[in-house]
């Protein structure tokens, strides 16, 4: 047993040594991911494969654009990975994804900076309530029992509940929670205020113009790296540059716009009350 124990040390190491090897070769390199033909994105929420003759919908986060936006200008196929806070930082380290996107407020994201490397987009948001305006909630305690709309992939699912005791209805996608909203299902919806408040301005939805501010931080749509993927990092601080002032504001009006269709398409009974 003596000579057995020592090369126990020795079997550790090579151990050590074969996990390092392997979570380079995961690295993401722009190089690598071109060779593979296949970017692979983490995010909160992978939306299910549109199947032709099924009502078409526009997602809740816009992590889906940008990262088809991102494998189209690298000339790869895109993979989504659906992954939790929990397992998140794990597959990014073991090379499980290439990076990813997420729509982080300020806590998650310094925790999520002690090992990774975060490239913010210039995309941020905070949740906007909106009711009708002839609702009786008046306080957000008054929300306490209420039912309160949401769609998948929302970075506020989970926080109605826990601050206020409303009752969330989570739904497939926004024009899905909008909808329930107009039809008195659910007594308010909660989404992204950068959206919320240019839909507002549209003359069909004058009247779901009530609004309580809600005590949430803001999130902001963030790439997150390997600290050791220099050349995705420098690809990704460049694209964030070209886009600029022009291309956020182009997307979020095509959300509105396409949203609010959705809604008008589906809406085959008139607004409760």
């Amino acid at each position: 047993m003596k000579p057995l124990s020592r090369f126990l040390p020795l079997a550790a190491t090579f151990l050590l040594l074969a996990y390092a090897l392997q979570a380079s070769a995961g690295a993401a390199s722009l190089q690598q991911i071109r060779q593979r033909g296949t970017l692979l994105v983490g995010v909160n929420h992978v939306a299910p494969p549109y199947v032709a003759g099924a009502k078409y919908r526009t997602q809740e986060s816009f992590d889906q654009i940008v990262a088809a936006d991102l494998a189209q200008r690298l000339g790869v196929r895109l993979k989504m990975v659906a992954l939790t806070a929990q397992n998140r930082g794990q597959a990014l380290a073991q090379g499980q994804v290439d990076l990813l996107l997420l729509n982080l407020p300020d806590a998650e994201a310094a925790a999520l900076r002690a090992s990774a490397s975060l490239l913010p987009t210039a995309y941020q948001a905070g949740p906007k309530l909106i009711m009708r305006n002839d609702t009786d909630i008046k306080r957000l305690a008054q929300l306490k029992g209420r039912s309160v709309c949401l769609a998948q992939g929302s970075a506020y699912v989970g926080t109605m509940a826990a601050n206020y005791a409303a009752r969330e209805k989570v739904y497939p996608a926004p024009a899905d929670a909008l909808l329930a909203l107009r039809t008195g299902v659910c007594d308010a919806a909660v989404h992204d205020d950068a959206v919320l408040n240019g839909m507002l301005a549209l003359p069909e939805w004058k009247k779901f113009s009530a609004s309580l501010p809600l005590k949430a931080m803001p999130v902001r749509l963030t790439f997150a790296l390997r600290p050791q993927d220099d050349a995705l990092r420098a690809y990704l601080q460049r694209l964030n540059r070209e886009w600029g002032s022009s291309y956020w504001p182009a997307q979020q009006k095509k959300w509105i716009n396409d949203v609010a269709f959705e809604v008008y398409l589906d809406q085959n009974v008139p607004d409760c009350h």
